[in-house]
Protein backbone atom coordinates (compact mmCIF):
# COMPACT_ATOMS: atom_id res chain seq x y z
CA UNK A 1 0.00 0.00 0.00
CA UNK A 2 2.89 2.36 0.82
CA UNK A 3 6.42 1.96 -0.47
CA UNK A 4 9.28 4.33 0.34
CA UNK A 5 12.67 4.00 -1.35
CA UNK A 6 15.90 5.84 -0.50
CA UNK A 7 14.11 8.87 0.88
CA UNK A 8 16.36 11.83 1.68
CA UNK A 9 15.43 15.23 3.10
CA UNK A 10 18.04 17.94 3.62
CA UNK A 11 17.75 21.30 5.31
CA UNK A 12 20.81 23.10 4.06
CA UNK A 13 23.72 20.82 4.95
CA UNK A 14 21.71 18.90 7.54
CA UNK A 15 20.11 15.58 6.59
CA UNK A 16 16.92 15.06 8.57
CA UNK A 17 16.13 11.84 6.69
CA UNK A 18 18.95 9.67 5.37
CA UNK A 19 18.09 7.03 2.77
CA UNK A 20 14.89 5.79 4.42
CA UNK A 21 13.28 2.72 2.80
CA UNK A 22 10.30 0.72 4.09
CA UNK A 23 6.91 -0.57 3.01
CA UNK A 24 3.49 -0.98 4.62
CA UNK A 25 1.02 -3.64 3.49
CA UNK A 26 -2.72 -3.20 3.15
CA UNK A 27 -4.83 -3.61 6.29
CA UNK A 28 -1.90 -3.18 8.70
CA UNK A 29 -1.57 -0.79 11.63
CA UNK A 30 2.07 0.21 11.40
CA UNK A 31 3.81 2.04 14.22
CA UNK A 32 6.41 4.60 13.23
CA UNK A 33 8.58 4.66 16.31
CA UNK A 34 11.49 6.85 17.27
CA UNK A 35 12.69 9.43 19.80
CA UNK A 36 12.00 13.13 19.41
CA UNK A 37 13.87 14.55 16.44
CA UNK A 38 14.41 11.16 14.79
CA UNK A 39 12.71 12.19 11.53
CA UNK A 40 9.23 10.71 12.05
CA UNK A 41 7.19 13.82 11.24
CA UNK A 42 9.42 14.76 8.32
CA UNK A 43 8.98 11.33 6.74
CA UNK A 44 5.22 11.33 7.30
CA UNK A 45 4.86 14.82 5.83
CA UNK A 46 6.65 13.63 2.70
CA UNK A 47 4.43 10.54 2.41
CA UNK A 48 1.32 12.71 2.84
CA UNK A 49 2.54 15.06 0.12
CA UNK A 50 2.80 18.16 2.33
CA UNK A 51 6.60 18.33 2.16
CA UNK A 52 8.91 17.78 -0.79
CA UNK A 53 11.79 15.35 -0.44
CA UNK A 54 15.30 16.12 -1.58
CA UNK A 55 15.46 12.73 -3.32
CA UNK A 56 13.88 9.30 -3.22
CA UNK A 57 10.63 7.64 -4.26
CA UNK A 58 7.26 7.38 -2.51
CA UNK A 59 4.46 5.22 -3.93
CA UNK A 60 0.99 5.37 -2.34
CA UNK A 61 -1.67 2.88 -3.48
CA UNK A 62 0.24 2.40 -6.74
CA UNK A 63 0.57 6.14 -7.44
CA UNK A 64 3.86 8.01 -7.37
CA UNK A 65 3.53 10.95 -4.98
CA UNK A 66 5.40 13.22 -7.44
CA UNK A 67 4.20 11.98 -10.85
CA UNK A 68 0.56 11.51 -9.78
CA UNK A 69 0.10 13.61 -6.61
CA UNK A 70 -3.69 13.83 -6.89
CA UNK A 71 -4.06 10.06 -7.23
CA UNK A 72 -1.72 9.46 -4.29
CA UNK A 73 -3.21 12.11 -1.99
CA UNK A 74 -6.77 10.98 -2.70
CA UNK A 75 -5.90 7.70 -0.97
CA UNK A 76 -4.58 9.41 2.19
CA UNK A 77 -6.21 10.92 5.24
CA UNK A 78 -3.66 12.83 7.29
CA UNK A 79 -3.69 14.09 10.87
CA UNK A 80 -0.54 16.13 11.59
CA UNK A 81 0.71 16.59 15.14
CA UNK A 82 -1.14 19.93 15.32
CA UNK A 83 -4.68 19.27 13.98
CA UNK A 84 -5.53 21.71 11.13
CA UNK A 85 -8.72 23.05 12.72
CA UNK A 86 -10.67 26.29 12.29
CA UNK A 87 -11.74 27.16 15.85
CA UNK A 88 -14.54 29.55 14.81
CA UNK A 89 -16.39 26.78 12.95
CA UNK A 90 -18.68 24.22 14.50
CA UNK A 91 -17.70 20.58 14.22
CA UNK A 92 -20.17 19.77 11.44
CA UNK A 93 -19.38 22.99 9.54
CA UNK A 94 -15.68 22.22 9.58
CA UNK A 95 -16.14 18.61 8.50
CA UNK A 96 -18.48 19.70 5.70
CA UNK A 97 -15.86 22.20 4.56
CA UNK A 98 -13.15 19.52 4.51
CA UNK A 99 -15.46 17.08 2.76
CA UNK A 100 -16.19 19.62 0.05
CA UNK A 101 -12.49 20.35 -0.38
CA UNK A 102 -11.82 16.62 -0.72
CA UNK A 103 -14.52 16.30 -3.40
CA UNK A 104 -16.88 14.08 -1.40
CA UNK A 105 -20.15 13.67 -3.30
CA UNK A 106 -22.67 13.31 -0.44
CA UNK A 107 -20.95 15.61 2.04
CA UNK A 108 -23.48 15.58 4.88
CA UNK A 109 -23.78 11.80 4.80
CA UNK A 110 -19.99 11.59 5.05
CA UNK A 111 -20.03 14.14 7.91
CA UNK A 112 -22.56 12.10 9.86
CA UNK A 113 -20.56 8.92 9.30
CA UNK A 114 -17.28 10.52 10.40
CA UNK A 115 -18.85 12.07 13.53
CA UNK A 116 -20.45 8.75 14.47
CA UNK A 117 -17.17 6.84 14.11
CA UNK A 118 -15.25 9.38 16.19
CA UNK A 119 -17.92 9.92 18.86
CA UNK A 120 -18.65 13.54 17.87
CA UNK A 121 -22.36 13.32 17.06
CA UNK A 122 -23.41 15.05 20.29
CA UNK A 123 -20.90 17.84 19.61
CA UNK A 124 -21.90 18.59 16.01
CA UNK A 125 -23.07 22.13 16.76
CA UNK A 126 -20.29 22.97 19.22
CA UNK A 127 -17.64 25.52 18.27
CA UNK A 128 -14.28 23.80 17.88
CA UNK A 129 -12.63 26.41 20.09
CA UNK A 130 -14.80 25.25 23.00
CA UNK A 131 -13.83 21.58 22.76
CA UNK A 132 -11.30 19.87 25.01
CA UNK A 133 -7.97 18.82 23.52
CA UNK A 134 -9.13 15.20 23.34
CA UNK A 135 -12.20 16.10 21.31
CA UNK A 136 -10.16 18.39 19.09
CA UNK A 137 -8.02 15.35 18.33
CA UNK A 138 -11.22 13.47 17.47
CA UNK A 139 -12.19 16.25 15.06
CA UNK A 140 -8.72 15.98 13.53
CA UNK A 141 -9.18 12.23 13.03
CA UNK A 142 -12.68 12.83 11.63
CA UNK A 143 -11.33 15.19 8.97
CA UNK A 144 -8.71 12.58 8.09
CA UNK A 145 -11.36 9.91 7.40
CA UNK A 146 -14.11 12.15 5.97
CA UNK A 147 -13.35 11.01 2.40
CA UNK A 148 -13.06 7.33 3.47
CA UNK A 149 -9.39 7.03 2.39
CA UNK A 150 -7.61 3.71 2.14
CA UNK A 151 -4.68 5.02 4.21
CA UNK A 152 -4.85 7.01 7.45
CA UNK A 153 -1.66 8.69 8.72
CA UNK A 154 -1.70 9.86 12.34
CA UNK A 155 1.23 11.87 13.70
CA UNK A 156 1.42 11.72 17.52
CA UNK A 157 -2.39 11.51 17.94
CA UNK A 158 -2.30 11.13 21.75
CA UNK A 159 0.30 13.76 22.64
CA UNK A 160 -0.88 16.06 25.44
CA UNK A 161 -3.98 14.03 26.30
CA UNK A 162 -5.00 12.82 29.74
CA UNK A 163 -5.02 9.04 30.48
CA UNK A 164 -8.74 8.60 29.77
CA UNK A 165 -8.49 10.46 26.45
CA UNK A 166 -5.44 8.39 25.49
CA UNK A 167 -7.37 5.15 26.07
CA UNK A 168 -10.30 6.42 23.98
CA UNK A 169 -8.10 7.55 21.07
CA UNK A 170 -6.19 4.24 21.07
CA UNK A 171 -9.47 2.35 20.95
CA UNK A 172 -10.55 4.53 18.03
CA UNK A 173 -7.30 3.81 16.18
CA UNK A 174 -7.78 0.05 16.62
CA UNK A 175 -11.28 0.42 15.17
CA UNK A 176 -9.94 2.37 12.19
CA UNK A 177 -7.48 -0.45 11.56
CA UNK A 178 -10.35 -2.77 10.64
CA UNK A 179 -11.13 -0.81 7.47
CA UNK A 180 -8.00 1.22 6.75
CA UNK A 181 -4.25 0.90 6.52
CA UNK A 182 -2.98 3.02 9.41
CA UNK A 183 0.44 4.55 10.04
CA UNK A 184 0.76 5.73 13.62
CA UNK A 185 3.70 7.90 14.61
CA UNK A 186 4.71 7.91 18.27
CA UNK A 187 7.66 7.98 20.62
CA UNK A 188 5.61 6.17 23.29
CA UNK A 189 6.65 2.49 23.26
CA UNK A 190 3.59 1.25 25.13
CA UNK A 191 1.29 2.88 22.61
CA UNK A 192 2.90 1.06 19.70
CA UNK A 193 2.76 -2.25 21.58
CA UNK A 194 -0.96 -1.89 22.36
CA UNK A 195 -2.21 -0.67 19.00
CA UNK A 196 0.09 -1.75 16.16
CA UNK A 197 0.65 -4.97 14.21
CA UNK A 198 4.17 -4.05 13.14
CA UNK A 199 6.66 -1.29 13.75
CA UNK A 200 9.26 0.75 11.89
CA UNK A 201 11.99 2.12 14.15
CA UNK A 202 13.76 5.27 12.98
CA UNK A 203 16.76 6.85 14.68
CA UNK A 204 18.83 9.83 13.54
CA UNK A 205 16.94 9.83 10.25
CA UNK A 206 17.69 6.17 9.46
CA UNK A 207 15.56 3.02 9.63
CA UNK A 208 17.13 0.64 12.15
CA UNK A 209 14.41 -2.05 12.11
CA UNK A 210 11.08 -3.00 10.54
CA UNK A 211 9.08 -6.13 11.34
CA UNK A 212 6.09 -7.43 13.25
CA UNK A 213 6.16 -6.74 16.97
CA UNK A 214 6.59 -10.44 17.68
CA UNK A 215 9.57 -10.76 15.36
CA UNK A 216 11.17 -7.57 16.64
CA UNK A 217 10.94 -8.89 20.17
CA UNK A 218 12.49 -12.20 19.16
CA UNK A 219 15.42 -10.34 17.58
CA UNK A 220 16.38 -8.90 20.94
CA UNK A 221 19.54 -10.60 22.14
CA UNK A 222 19.20 -9.70 25.79
CA UNK A 223 18.20 -11.79 28.77
CA UNK A 224 15.02 -12.41 30.71
CA UNK A 225 15.29 -11.29 34.31
CA UNK A 226 13.83 -13.05 37.37
CA UNK A 227 13.86 -11.11 40.62
CA UNK A 228 13.37 -13.23 43.76
CA UNK A 229 13.11 -12.46 47.46
CA UNK A 230 13.28 -15.54 49.68
CA UNK A 231 13.93 -16.48 53.27
CA UNK A 232 17.32 -18.19 53.67
CA UNK A 233 21.01 -17.61 53.03
CA UNK A 234 22.91 -16.26 50.05
CA UNK A 235 25.21 -19.29 49.68
CA UNK A 236 22.28 -21.65 49.11
CA UNK A 237 20.78 -19.32 46.52
CA UNK A 238 24.15 -19.17 44.78
CA UNK A 239 24.30 -22.97 44.56
CA UNK A 240 20.76 -23.09 43.14
CA UNK A 241 21.59 -20.49 40.50
CA UNK A 242 24.78 -22.33 39.50
CA UNK A 243 22.85 -25.58 39.09
CA UNK A 244 20.56 -24.14 36.36
CA UNK A 245 22.42 -23.93 33.04
CA UNK A 246 20.02 -21.37 31.50
CA UNK A 247 20.96 -18.78 34.13
CA UNK A 248 23.78 -16.63 32.79
CA UNK A 249 24.29 -14.23 35.66
CA UNK A 250 23.19 -13.93 39.28
CA UNK A 251 23.29 -10.91 41.58
CA UNK A 252 22.67 -12.16 45.12
CA UNK A 253 22.49 -10.02 48.23
CA UNK A 254 21.90 -11.01 51.84
CA UNK A 255 19.28 -8.83 53.51
CA UNK A 256 18.40 -8.28 57.19
CA UNK A 257 15.98 -10.56 59.05
CA UNK A 258 17.17 -13.69 57.21
CA UNK A 259 16.08 -12.56 53.76
CA UNK A 260 18.03 -12.87 50.54
CA UNK A 261 17.39 -11.06 47.23
CA UNK A 262 18.50 -12.53 43.91
CA UNK A 263 18.36 -10.99 40.43
CA UNK A 264 18.85 -13.83 37.95
CA UNK A 265 19.46 -13.33 34.22
CA UNK A 266 18.42 -16.24 31.96
CA UNK A 267 18.39 -16.97 28.23
CA UNK A 268 15.61 -15.05 26.50
CA UNK A 269 13.99 -18.23 25.12
CA UNK A 270 13.92 -19.98 28.52
CA UNK A 271 11.46 -19.50 31.37
CA UNK A 272 13.25 -20.62 34.54
CA UNK A 273 10.55 -19.70 37.05
CA UNK A 274 9.13 -23.20 37.44
CA UNK A 275 12.58 -24.73 37.89
CA UNK A 276 13.48 -22.09 40.47
CA UNK A 277 10.27 -22.74 42.38
CA UNK A 278 11.01 -26.46 42.83
CA UNK A 279 14.73 -25.91 43.59
CA UNK A 280 13.89 -23.40 46.32
CA UNK A 281 11.22 -25.78 47.66
CA UNK A 282 13.73 -28.65 47.80
CA UNK A 283 16.10 -26.38 49.74
CA UNK A 284 13.28 -25.52 52.19
CA UNK A 285 13.55 -21.84 51.29
CA UNK A 286 10.16 -20.12 50.97
CA UNK A 287 9.90 -17.64 48.09
CA UNK A 288 8.27 -14.44 49.33
CA UNK A 289 8.12 -12.69 45.96
CA UNK A 290 9.07 -13.39 42.36
CA UNK A 291 8.87 -10.96 39.41
CA UNK A 292 9.62 -11.70 35.77
CA UNK A 293 10.85 -9.17 33.20
CA UNK A 294 10.14 -10.42 29.71
CA UNK A 295 11.72 -9.13 26.53
CA UNK A 296 9.69 -6.08 25.53
CA UNK A 297 9.60 -3.61 22.68
CA UNK A 298 11.21 -1.12 25.03
CA UNK A 299 14.27 -3.37 25.40
CA UNK A 300 14.42 -3.85 21.65
CA UNK A 301 14.24 -0.10 21.08
CA UNK A 302 16.94 0.66 23.63
CA UNK A 303 19.25 -1.97 22.16
CA UNK A 304 18.77 -0.73 18.61
CA UNK A 305 19.33 2.92 19.49
CA UNK A 306 22.05 2.76 22.11
CA UNK A 307 25.64 3.73 21.28
CA UNK A 308 24.51 5.30 18.01
CA UNK A 309 25.64 8.95 18.11
CA UNK A 310 24.11 11.35 15.63
CA UNK A 311 26.24 11.82 12.51
CA UNK A 312 28.18 15.08 12.60
CA UNK A 313 26.95 17.63 10.10
CA UNK A 314 28.45 20.89 8.97
CA UNK A 315 26.77 24.25 8.74
CA UNK A 316 27.11 26.43 5.68
CA UNK A 317 30.02 28.19 7.38
CA UNK A 318 31.83 24.86 7.68
CA UNK A 319 31.71 24.56 11.47
CA UNK A 320 30.09 21.72 13.39
CA UNK A 321 26.37 22.20 13.99
CA UNK A 322 25.46 22.69 17.61
CA UNK A 323 21.87 21.54 17.14
CA UNK A 324 21.15 18.79 14.60
CA UNK A 325 17.40 19.41 14.40
CA UNK A 326 15.94 20.45 11.02
CA UNK A 327 14.54 23.63 12.55
CA UNK A 328 17.95 24.71 13.84
CA UNK A 329 19.64 24.04 10.52
CA UNK A 330 16.91 25.90 8.65
CA UNK A 331 17.14 28.86 11.05
CA UNK A 332 20.93 29.01 10.66
CA UNK A 333 20.58 29.09 6.88
CA UNK A 334 17.89 31.79 7.12
CA UNK A 335 20.13 33.95 9.29
CA UNK A 336 22.97 33.56 6.80
CA UNK A 337 20.67 34.58 3.94
CA UNK A 338 19.46 37.63 5.91
CA UNK A 339 23.06 38.65 6.60
CA UNK A 340 23.96 38.45 2.92
CA UNK A 341 20.83 40.39 1.93
CA UNK A 342 21.68 43.12 4.45
CA UNK A 343 25.22 43.41 3.08
CA UNK A 344 23.91 43.71 -0.48
CA UNK A 345 21.38 46.34 0.62
CA UNK A 346 24.10 48.37 2.34
CA UNK A 347 26.21 48.22 -0.82
CA UNK A 348 23.33 49.47 -2.96
CA UNK A 349 22.52 52.32 -0.56
CA UNK A 350 26.15 53.47 -0.38
CA UNK A 351 26.29 53.58 -4.16
CA UNK A 352 23.07 55.60 -4.64
CA UNK A 353 23.90 59.08 -6.04
CA UNK A 354 22.51 62.15 -4.29
CA UNK A 355 20.33 64.69 -6.10
CA UNK A 356 21.34 68.24 -6.80
CA UNK A 357 19.78 69.52 -3.59
CA UNK A 358 21.86 67.12 -1.50
CA UNK A 359 19.08 64.71 -0.71
CA UNK A 360 19.10 61.03 -1.49
CA UNK A 361 17.73 59.90 -4.79
CA UNK A 362 15.34 57.52 -3.03
CA UNK A 363 11.76 58.74 -2.44
CA UNK A 364 10.81 59.27 1.20
CA UNK A 365 7.85 57.25 2.50
CA UNK A 366 4.88 59.55 2.89
CA UNK A 367 3.13 57.52 5.58
CA UNK A 368 -0.17 58.01 3.74
CA UNK A 369 -2.50 55.16 2.99
CA UNK A 370 -3.15 53.85 -0.48
CA UNK A 371 -6.17 55.66 -2.03
CA UNK A 372 -9.35 53.76 -1.40
CA UNK A 373 -7.64 51.10 0.66
CA UNK A 374 -9.06 52.23 3.98
CA UNK A 375 -6.02 50.74 5.72
CA UNK A 376 -3.37 52.33 7.92
CA UNK A 377 0.23 52.50 6.86
CA UNK A 378 2.52 49.83 8.27
CA UNK A 379 4.38 52.24 10.58
CA UNK A 380 1.11 53.56 12.04
CA UNK A 381 -0.71 50.26 12.26
CA UNK A 382 -2.20 49.59 15.69
CA UNK A 383 -1.70 46.39 17.64
CA UNK A 384 -5.35 45.47 17.10
CA UNK A 385 -5.03 45.34 13.30
CA UNK A 386 -4.58 41.97 11.67
CA UNK A 387 -4.64 40.32 8.27
CA UNK A 388 -7.58 37.88 7.86
CA UNK A 389 -6.69 34.43 6.61
CA UNK A 390 -9.07 34.63 3.64
CA UNK A 391 -8.99 38.40 3.12
CA UNK A 392 -11.83 40.76 3.95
Amino acid sequence: MIEVKNLVKRYGDFEAVRGVSFSVKEGVICGFLGPNGAGKSTTMNIIAGTLAATSGEVTVNGCDIYEDPIGAKSSIGYLPEQPPLYPDMTVEEYLAFVGGARGVEDVWKAVDRAMERTGLTDYAGRLIRNLSKGYKQRVGIAQAIIADPKIVILDEPTVGLDPRQIIEIRSLIRELGRDHTVILSSHILGEISEVCDEAVIIFHGEIVAQDSLENLTSLYEGLNIVDITARGDADTVRRIADSITAIRDAEIEQKPMGLVRARLSADRDTDVRETLFFRFADARMPILSMSYEETTLEKVFLELTEDRPAPQTQTSAGSSARDDSPEAAFAAQALENMRKAAEENDTEESGTPDTADGTSGKPEPSGETRPGSGKKSRDKQSDDDYTPLFGG
